[in-house]
């Protein structure tokens, strides 16, 4: 399998086409961090080699833009096609750098896959209007057009998928891309330049440079010929590139930090909800930004909950990602693992009791036991800063009100889940709640075909559903006039 995913292992940048070093020679160690050990380098590319990659898109956006949607819905079947023949050669590649479980690798590049073949379909569905026009002699047509050549940076916990969700939209509309993966996990990056040159996507369209995150992220948004910029990381960062992007008034995609509350009332299934707090919790371990960061259950069910969540953690298998049967794999890194340390710290030092887990695993290097904490409390860390780890801590409410409060009290807004069998508080929970995903009796909602994104600093727009291709068109206005009656 190694053999296979060498293959899509590249150590260079893709650059109209061309796979090219960073013009110092400097690189990037890329480390596994199941073992610690190096697994290879990629380029440190600053601003001179991102000014290349943009005048490559900006040039290929000349004749892209002019393709038919039926060639651009094609490419991208194609594109789909590639993933999945390659899926088990990725996925390993993915567990490589990443370190989640095969299983879930699997999953991350079916769904890589599964957005790509949405957006091949809806690059037939951007629909214009026209318009009935108050004049007689005139006409009003409203079209779609591509914006331009588009920038993506993208995360390290998810590095295909949410490369999938910017450059499926993307092609299909047909723009041009620059992508900036995470120097953590830059291969699955690169992998997406491979599949795109070997479906046959024209040179110049997906560009993908790997570097310095500063350097690279300050020309992509001083850049005027870079008209959107998509991103999908922490808040912080958001806010920094949502500032700097303003000089140039580009359009802009932004998926950032989440807080997800979890909510379980005393009518709840119990075991369904813990099956969905597994899910939504523990899966990449913990490091996804609409996992559970704040269970808040119902005093009536909170002694149950905790005992049966506790038991489910404790039959997790926690390991290398490429070994058989792992359920989760280590933290991304060192610091990964000290967060998660300094946040139950904090928890214990204000009351709240370690019901399972809280401390590193005996396999040693940033492997960390799955957790619960019971007893937990608003003034703990916990209430108000994302975990990125397997740590789940419980709070305890009374009432509904209570809950959905308690809730909303963060200024995030991305993902929140909530178990009940009652309909009516289904509709009031569900109307009350303010994020912008919402899963009820389920905790894994994600999908191609609906829209993903938050309100509040969780950021602005969506990817997928119909909504996940509008960023990447302008709206234009078209009044033809003098169509006056023929004269007799």
């Amino acid at each position: 399998m190694l053999q296979k995913s060498s293959h899509f292992m590249r150590e260079a940048n893709l650059i109209d086409g061309k796979w090219v070093q960073a013009d110092a020679g400097a690189t990037i160690d890329v480390i596994n961090p199941a073992t610690g050990q190096k697994i290879g380098v990629v380029p440190k590319s600053g601003r001179v080699e991102t000014r290349r990659a943009i005048e490559a898109a900006d040039k290929a956006f000349q004749t892209f833009s002019k393709t038919t949607a039926l060639e651009r819905s094609k490419l991208l079947r194609k594109l789909h096609d590639a993933l999945m023949e390659n899926q088990e050669a990725l996925a390993y590649l993915l567990t490589l750098e990443q370190g989640k479980s095969l299983a879930e690798a699997r999953g991350e590049i079916g769904a890589s896959a599964a957005y790509v073949l949405w957006f091949a379909e809806e690059a037939r569905r951007t629909y214009g209007d026209t318009v009935p026009s108050p004049w007689a002699d005139r006409r009003i047509l409203v079209t779609k057009e591509p914006v331009g050549v588009i920038a993506a940076i993208t995360p390290w916990n998810f590095p295909s998928s949410m490369l999938a969700r910017k450059i499926g939209p993307a092609i299909a509309a047909g723009c041009t891309a620059v992508v900036k993966p995470a120097s953590q996990t830059p291969y699955s990056g690169l992998a997406w330049g491979v599949l795109c040159e070997e479906v046959g996507i024209p040179p110049g369209v997906v560009n993908i440079v790997t570097g310095s995150a500063s350097e690279i992220g300050d020309e992509l948004c001083e850049n005027p010929a870079v008209k959107k910029i998509t991103f999908t990381g922490s808040t912080e960062v958001g806010k920094l590139l949502l500032t700097k992007a303003a000089s140039t008034v580009k359009k802009v995609s932004m998926e950032l930090g989440g807080n997800a509350p979890f909510l379980v009332f005393d009518d709840a299934d119990l075991d369904r909800a813990v099956e969905g707090a597994m899910v939504a919790k523990y899966r990449n371990s913990g490091q996804t930004c609409v996992c559970t960061n704040r269970f808040f259950v119902q005093s009536g069910v909170y002694d149950r909950f905790v005992e049966k969540l506790a038991e489910a953690c404790d039959k997790l298998k926690v390991g290398s990602g490429i070994e058989e049967g792992v359920q989760q794999g280590p933290l991304i890194d060192g610091n990964a693992v000290e967060k998660v340390e300094e946040l139950i710290a904090d928890a214990t030092s204000k009351g709240g009791k370690v019901i399972t887990g809280g401390t590193r695993h005996e396999l040693g290097g940033t492997f960390f036991r799955p957790t619960v904490i019971s007893e937990a409390t608003t003034d703990m860390r916990f209430m108000k800063e994302e975990i990125f780890g397997p740590v789940a801590p419980v709070f305890r409410f009374e009432k509904e009100e209570e809950a959905v409060a308690l809730a909303n009290d963060t200024e995030y807004g991305l993902a929140c889940y909530f178990y009940t069998s009652d309909l009516a508080r289904a509709f009031r929970v569900s109307e009350g709640l303010k994020y912008g995903m919402v899963g009820v009796n389920e905790g894994l909602i994600t999908t191609p075909e609906a829209p993903f994104g938050g309100v509040k600093e969780s950021g602005l727009g969506r990817e997928g559903g119909h909504q996940g291709i509008e960023d990447y068109l302008d709206t234009k206005y078209v009044c033809i006039g003098g169509l006056t009656a023929p004269r007799v």
